[in-house]
């Protein structure tokens, strides 16, 4: 019995483990393959983009000829209807005399729009263009949404490598107050110096919270962006290969690859990416707009058709054979010429202009957002990329001359403040060379995702 409970609790331990031991960690491709299936902005933005091509459905059946059914029943009483006197229904004369009678009509009418000045063939096209523009709206929400999180994630990346430096940087702080109580305990060292000493210590200490919970920030922010529940398990796989290449923490050769050309990543923006792409059917969609405007001004012609029959109770015929002999049957051509309309197809044609000039504008625009945007990730790798040479530079000279002012300083030939500026130096070359190597990645795929590759 003992044997069987000790199992069992080794089980439930195994069970409560394991969940923790096989927690999910999040990659950049696993981040943006999951927003963009679950994003609740892009799924709306989906679904506006079904409701636009069943609009361009409903435009093409336009285009087709109407077909309508309808029937009438009804009861009459002539509460003083003489009984010798005839009447006549539906252009028949009634056999029978009756004060309560039924009757019933069925009739099927068929129209067609043979011209109405090019208005619903123009209509079909606008709702084509309207469609690819909702499926281009769909393709910047999707790239804006990449962007964000390629800029979340790369974040979180930076501050886990400088979370490592400052944790280094705080075991050298603890040697460094260790070497010091025993320079205190055999007189070489002051006691107000060691307290400096333990400051450093504890302002070491500080920084890695800080860090840490600016991490924590960035990851809540990406968790947010993915619209993961509080109760999902989520986390960076700090160590897993990036998409553009190397692990997280070498990708020095990386940050130093040559920079492509601005006007070249700008000339290829402008024909891969959706905003302009969008723009420019705006100005397509304005054109349409104004021939639709237009056709008020042209005849409308129109190719009618109807059957109808008719049956009624005081008739000495049958129903059938009054279905038979009461059809009636019509067809022919209605045209409608438009001479005065108060304006309104002239102001109409005026506003679909002022809405041309509007998407010219649009484009102008967007082209303009487009290159401030490229060339803003342009200089900020450029010059990042600078930053991070002349620090790595720096790097090297100042762990140089740290190492050998600790050696000096363990041997009294140098006092705690020239050590903690050496540190000082040391900890901020670091840092600056951390944050240029991640700021010169990111902005490096931001200019490739722009010139028309995908981060995935």
């Amino acid at each position: 019995m003992k044997k069987r409970k000790k199992l069992l609790t080794v089980v439930l331990l195994t069970l409560t483990v394991l969940p923790l031991s096989a927690q999910k960690k999040w990659t950049l491709d696993d981040c943006i393959s999951y927003a963009m299936q679950n994003n609740i902005t892009l799924q709306k933005s989906r679904l506006q983009q079904q409701s636009a091509a069943e609009d361009v459905k409903a435009q093409k059946g336009a285009l087709l000829p109407t077909l309508s059914a309808s029937t009438n029943q009804s009861v009459g009483y002539r509460p003083w209807q003489d009984a010798g006197v005839a009447t006549v229904t539906n252009g028949q004369v009634n056999a029978k005399v009756d004060k309560t009678y039924y009757n019933g009509s069925y009739n099927l009418n068929a129209q067609w729009t043979v011209w109405n000045g090019g208005r619903n063939r123009n209509n079909v096209r606008l709702s084509q263009l309207t469609a690819q523009q909702s499926e281009l709206n769909v393709a910047e929400q999707a790239n804006s949404i990449e962007e964000r999180i390629s800029q979340l994630y790369v974040q979180c990346l930076y501050l886990n490598e400088a979370i490592g430096v400052s944790r280094s940087t705080l075991e050298t702080s603890k040697k460094n107050e260790e070497r010091g109580r025993e320079m205190v305990d055999v007189g070489l060292l002051a006691q107000a110096d060691l307290a400096q000493l333990t400051a450093q210590r504890a302002n070491d200490e500080y920084n890695i919270v800080e860090a840490e919970s600016q991490l924590a920030n960035y990851k809540q922010q990406l968790r947010q962006l993915l619209q993961l529940t509080a109760d999902a398990d989520f986390d960076i796989a700090f160590d897993a290969p990036l998409p553009w290449g190397g692990a997280a923490g070498g990708l020095t050769e990386q940050a130093l690859s040559d920079i492509p050309a601005l006007q070249t990543v700008y000339e290829q923006a402008l024909t891969t990416r959706p905003e302009i792409e969008n723009a420019r059917l705006g100005i397509e969609s304005s054109k349409l707009s104004i021939a639709i405007a237009k056709a008020g001004w042209l005849p409308t012609l129109n190719l009618t058709g109807g059957a109808s029959t008719s049956t009624n109770s005081l008739s000495n015929n049958g129903w059938g054979n009054q279905m038979k002999t009461n059809v009636n049957m019509s067809g022919g051509l209605s045209l409608n010429i438009p001479i005065f309309d108060g304006k309104q197809t002239k102001t109409s044609v005026a506003k679909a202009r002022i809405q041309q000039q509007q998407a010219m504008l649009d484009l102008q625009d967007q082209q303009q957002q487009l290159y401030q945007t490229i060339e803003g990730y342009w200089l900020d790798a450029t010059t990042n990329q600078q930053k991070f040479r002349a620090a790595s530079t720096s790097v090297a000279s100042s762990q140089a001359s740290f190492d050998l002012l600790q050696e000096q300083f363990n041997v009294g030939l140098k006092n705690i403040v020239e050590l903690m500026n050496g540190k000082d130096n040391l900890l901020q070359a670091q840092q600056n060379q951390l944050q240029a190597k991640y700021l010169t990645l990111l902005n490096q795929q931001m200019l490739r995702f722009y010139s028309g590759g995908s981060i995935q």
